[in-house]
């Protein structure tokens, strides 16, 4: 039976908190990338404070793996708090084109101001900052045309700032995707684990799947029902969570000596088909606030 208890070992920021107050002046504006699916778990606590007076630009990538009904819900309540946000997927390309307008819009009164200087035809300097794993790379090469960073489907691959210019006269100033010192409570730490933010080598992969079947079961039991062909019986509320865990385990045949499910190849085939919306698009997070 697996475990349903996760430990954490989150990076530390202090270098990235250096690298940006150091090249703060330098830029224009702070583009911070969000998970769609975790909107407030994927935010840095701290980035109001580390951009200072520097406006930000919110971008929630992966949407196309997100809840199209939860967006909804969250793009209310981004509106609602006054914050400049747009939704994107640098997979289908969603919202790209829009991040342009946005950004000349947010900085209109200074682009008037060098324009007033004949400072025209100047590209617009922006840092991006993202936690690992956020699609920030992805974006980044999106808006590139081509690929000027690597990018893999695990944490941690852009490891010290670097610049990178796009044809759309926006310069890029690519920070590493970092975690905070520490979580201000377990879901936090839950969601980042469950979206990839923090690498499964140093995870117990098998609790993180229980956890994901706890998740899920509550918030979208039809899609674990349709996906792994389960019966309304295997979600009984008297059904501990680890056991739907292993009837799902046993639903795919996965099977050792002995009739035993293999749990480790259960849990890897739980987390992959989550994060690749195999089993349907899914948002962890709900807005705060009624959105209507």
């Amino acid at each position: 039976m697996p475990s349903t208890q996760i430990q954490w070992f989150p990076g530390h920021m202090a270098k990235t908190r250096r690298l940006m107050k150091e090249a703060l002046p330098s830029v224009d504006i702070l583009i911070s990338v969000l998970d769609s699916r975790i909107p407030i778990s994927s935010k840095n606590p701290e980035i109001e404070s580390l951009a200072e007076t520097k406006p930000i630009l919110t971008l929630l990538s992966k949407a196309s793996l997100a809840d199209p009904v939860a967006t909804a819900g969250w793009k209310q309540y981004f509106k609602q708090m006054g914050q400049n946000c747009l939704f994107i997927d640098s997979i289908t390309g969603a919202g790209i084109n829009d991040i342009m307008p946005a950004i000349r819009e947010i900085l209109k009164e200074k682009l008037a101001r060098y324009e007033e200087k004949g400072m025209t035809g100047r590209n617009i300097k922006a840092m991006i900052v993202g936690i690992p794993n956020s699609g920030k790379s992805s974006l980044i090469n999106k808006l590139a045309g081509s690929k000027k960073v690597k990018v893999e489907d695990r944490p941690g691959v852009t490891l010290t700032k670097q610049w990178v210019p796009t044809s759309i006269g926006l310069d890029l100033m690519d920070m590493p995707g970092v975690l905070w010192p520490k979580f201000d409570d377990e879901t936090i730490g839950e969601n980042l684990a469950l979206t990839g933010a923090i690498r499964d080598a140093i995870l117990d992969t098998e609790s993180l799947a229980v956890v994901l079947c706890a998740r899920l079961r509550k918030l979208y039991p039809e899609l674990l029902i349709s996906r792994y062909k389960l019966t309304e019986k295997d979600l009984d509320e008297d059904m501990q969570d680890y056991e739907v865990f292993e009837a799902i385990g046993r639903k795919r045949g996965f099977l050792i000596s002995g009739g035993e499910i293999n749990y480790e190849r259960t849990a890897i085939m739980l987390l992959d088909e989550f994060r690749g919306a195999k089993i349907g698009r899914i948002t962890l997070e709900k807005p705060p606030i009624d959105a209507e």
